[in-house]
């Protein structure tokens, strides 16, 4: 059974779950727990940005990869990155999964993220149709230009996004040779 309350999966370095927690609580006690990214190009090879909405818990405002989130306990990491981008954008996506990465990031008020990140990649043709409580803008951008904006105003920029984009880069990379 899925639980679809709002608790994150716990998890060891292994990524073996090790039970559940409140998702507040997780966050506040830096407990290691599951979650996914996911990175949207268009046909033109730019990437999807959304700027998270001032009513998100932490990190409004700031600009951020297409979709982030937390599976439910039970749930398949693809189906909850499918099912969390059609929440937050409107679209139906094909995604796959590159990489994970663990990492953990003070945030903005109190907060801390410690998170095993499974990153999922997919091209997005269709127009957009954003849930304003999740996302107040968005806009495709050249990953050379991204590059040097997050350079110049790191401060504009969620701290997870400032970690997965290098290694997202340097994973395409080395899919391109």
């Amino acid at each position: 059974m899925i639980d679809t309350t709002s608790h994150v999966v716990l998890v060891n370095e292994k990524d073996e779950a090790t039970g559940t927690m409140e998702k507040m609580e997780a966050h506040q006690k830096a407990m290691l727990h599951r979650a996914f990214s996911v990175f949207l190009f268009n046909e033109a090879g730019e990437m999807l940005l959304q700027r998270r909405s001032m009513k998100k818990y932490h990190s409004g405002g700031l600009w951020t990869n297409a979709c982030c989130s937390h599976p439910f306990s039970g749930e398949d990491n693809l189906v909850a990155a499918k099912r969390r981008t059609y929440e937050e954008l409107g679209v139906e996506v094909e995604l796959n999964e590159a990489f994970s990465f663990v990492y953990k990031a003070a945030l903005d008020n109190g907060l801390t993220e410690h998170e095993f990140d499974h990153v999922f990649i997919g091209t997005c043709t269709s127009r957009l149709n954003p849930d304003p409580d999740e996302v107040a803008d968005y806009a495709y951008l050249d990953m050379g230009y991204l590059k040097n904006h997050i350079e110049r105003y790191p401060e504009k920029y969620t701290v997870w996004f400032k970690i997965a984009f290098p290694l997202l880069e340097e994973f395409m990379s080395n899919r391109a040779q």
